[in-house]
């Protein structure tokens, strides 16, 4: 037996349980892994509210690290005694152990600990295809101007980092100074409070009037319309979540007027689609964390008993940086 995190029926954070399951052996292309630590993540919110419809009774959780325990057939880049990190479906993580399959889990270095492997793989591989694979036309180069909303979020300062790193000037938008300070000191070249600014009157002001070339949008409803005018011509627009609820639908004909825009909503699990695909989106954020250009930042832990304060606090964008649950 086993503690795992389930809800039974869609809903608040109410609804998450700490029950004692059964794990039992991997089959063909599964390994099952004991936890060290996992991680959290605004996905598991949207799953547990049900904005994503899942089948019940649902395990939550999307992200962890911890040994490999036993490995079945087929898997043959992982053994017994590996230390591993994933971000991979089905949901599930919330637990001491499970089985799962082996295709998105990942050898973790040595260099890299539990937490950090744990708090990383979902936020840093998705940084990985934002800022390497979900482009605007021609490409992106030193010195370009993008806009990033949520700065100072898991994904947020992994992609200031990053973005920096790059050559990029990442304009980063949060909701206090408090954040701003906090992605500004992690490698934004502008930061925006757009609780207390016009943000697309300040990305105007920055880039000369220009325009950035890409939008990253996780917000969704709350920035959704002025982010499409803080475009350049032919710029892209890319959603890849909504914290604050889902933008109205949009007519493609208003892409054209404001300069022939792109419009795409990427989710990370089209990239780790495959084992090969996870494998090099891995290497690279392995290499961005030992080689020091990406810190990750476990800026809050909650042991899995207080899941459900880690929701509410989550949901309330009262934390920064990744959150970490513990066992």
């Amino acid at each position: 037996m086993t503690k795992a995190v389930i809800i039974e029926q869609h809903g608040g954070p109410e609804e998450l349980k700490l029950v004692d399951v059964t794990v039992g052996q991997p089959g063909p292309g599964e390994i099952r892994i004991r936890h060290k630590a996992i991680g959290l993540n605004f996905i598991d919110v949207y799953q547990r509210s049900g904005v994503y419809q899942l089948p019940m009774p649902l395990h939550l959780g999307m992200e962890a690290s911890g040994i490999i325990e036993a490995v079945g057939e087929d898997v043959t880049h992982l053994k017994v005694g590996d230390r591993a990190a994933y971000a991979s479906q089905p949901p599930g993580s919330y637990c001491e152990e499970r089985v799962m399959p082996a295709k998105c889990v990942c050898k973790l270095p040595d260099a890299i600990s539990f937490e950090t492997g744990a708090a990383m793989m979902l936020k840093g591989l998705t940084a990985q295809y934002l800022l390497k694979r979900t482009l605007p036309q021609g490409g992106l180069k030193a010195g370009d101007f993008i806009l990033f909303h949520a700065a100072a979020g898991g994904v947020g300062l992994i992609a200031c980092q990053w973005a920096k790193a790059l050559g990029y000037q990442l304009i980063g938008t949060a909701g206090s100074d408090a954040k701003c300070a906090l992605a500004k000191a992690n490698g934004a070249a502008h930061v925006i409070n757009y609780n207390t600014e016009d943000f697309l009157a300040r990305v105007k002001e920055i880039t000369g009037g220009k325009g950035v070339k890409v939008v990253y949008d996780s917000v969704g409803k709350d920035t959704w319309d002025k982010s499409l005018d803080c475009l350049a011509p032919f710029g892209l627009m890319a959603s890849f979540g909504n914290a604050s609820g889902a933008p109205a639908p949009i007519a493609p004909g208003i892409l054209g007027p404001k300069g022939s825009i792109y419009l795409t909503r990427q989710t990370l699990f089209s990239h780790i689609v495959t084992r090969e695909s996870t494998q090099e989106m891995a290497d690279d954020l392995f290499d961005a964390v030992t080689s020091g250009k990406v810190k990750i930042h476990i800026d809050q832990t909650y042991p899995l008993a207080d899941i459900a304060q880690a929701h509410r606090d989550l949901e309330a964008r009262k934390t920064t940086g990744c959150t970490l649950i513990t066992l």
